[in-house]
């Protein structure tokens, strides 16, 4: 038995953690705007909402994490993205419900503390909040020693947005003749690495440090790009009418547009109406997957699915791309029965 037993000797270290959150203040606060009511450090956050003239306020909540993408920052020992990952798979899930995020908490937890790890994470947890428009209003950071690898972590988070009752979207107005706009991918964003990590690292051999000239890129880089966040995206569009909107996570087109659908719908998608990043077409080649398999296990080059009135379309996509923001007619609404055609 050792003479002298603390928190410290099995594993905790407090002072450190201290440390963390004095290293998080600075990114955190940088999303903060008049509604955040607290200072980091307290038991809670408070957010006091700027209704904004809604008639009939109503909370719209999601949470998620990272999955195995989580895998690929250890390999890199590279950080300052995930957050943003995290961030997006929140805040995109409420976006197609039509409500604006309004603040976001984030959960990690790491067999062992070190300050500096832990805020390049809160770093990109920041970043993926401004673009997202929401403040980053408090969190948890949890030393757990046993639980988790050496080096390892894991990461959740939570989003709150606000839409008034008569703005909800939930796909109840798609019809035939409704026409579909996909909005690109970022890459392959969270969804699908446990079978990239399959056919790139088990079955291939391949390490994040290798350069490939498919991709022009070293494959790290390539797998860490942060999932897209489109909320300003969407907040372009005021001046037309969606019918529904589908974020493209795990279930790919073929899953995640079904859920938006009545039942007396079908949607039909047009395949080659956009180009598939080459990321994709490279994963497909090595693992010699079906097609189909590939339009349910990733987004295929389609972050988010928007249904519109066929006469919204020409000006959705030209309003986007006064912005710089690419967008694609990828199909329409036909009768049928609540399934997605991929053609």
């Amino acid at each position: 038995m050792p003479k002298k037993i603390d928190y410290a000797s099995s594993g905790v270290d407090i002072d450190a953690g201290i440390r963390a959150v004095d290293l998080m203040k600075k990114h955190v606060k940088k999303t903060w705007g008049p509604e955040v009511l607290a200072d980091l450090g307290g038991f809670s956050g408070l957010f006091a909402p700027d209704m904004g003239g809604l008639k009939e306020p109503v909370l719209v909540a999601g949470t998620d994490g990272v999955g195995t993408k989580l895998k690929i920052a250890f390999l890199m020992d590279r950080h300052e993205t995930i957050g943003i990952d995290a961030v997006a798979m929140c805040v995109n899930d409420i976006l197609v419900c039509g409500a604006r995020p309004m603040f976001f908490l984030d959960y990690i937890a790491l067999g062992k503390m070190i300050p500096e790890k832990a805020a390049s994470i809160v770093e990109g947890i920041a970043e993926g909040c401004e673009r997202a428009g929401c403040a980053l209003i408090g969190g948890e950071t949890a030393e757990m020693p046993g639980m988790y690898k050496e080096g390892e972590y894991d990461i959740a988070g939570f989003a709150v947005g606000i839409v008034d009752r008569t703005k909800i979207i939930d796909g109840s107005e798609i019809k035939p003749g409704s026409r579909l706009i996909g909005l690109p991918s970022t890459g392959l964003h969270s969804n699908g690495f446990s079978l990239v990590r399959k056919i790139l690292f088990e079955i291939h051999g391949f390490e994040v440090e290798d350069y490939v000239p498919e991709l022009a890129v070293p494959l790290g880089e390539e797998l860490l790009k942060p999932t897209g966040i489109y909320v300003s995206t969407v907040e372009r569009l005021k001046d037309f009418h969606i019918q529904g909107m589908s974020h493209i996570t795990g279930g790919g087109i073929y899953d995640n547009l079904a859920r938006i659908l009545p039942r007396n719908c079908n949607a039909v998608v047009d395949k080659n109406s956009w180009e598939i990043p080459t990321v994709f077409q490279w994963l497909q080649d090595l693992g010699k997957i079906e097609d189909r398999e590939m339009y349910r296990t990733f987004n295929n080059g389609i972050g988010l699915i928007l249904a519109v009135d066929a006469g919204d379309t020409e000006g959705i996509i030209n309003t986007l791309g006064r912005y710089g923001q690419k967008a694609f007619a990828i199909g329409e609404i036909i009768p049928g029965d609540g399934k997605v055609d991929i053609v």
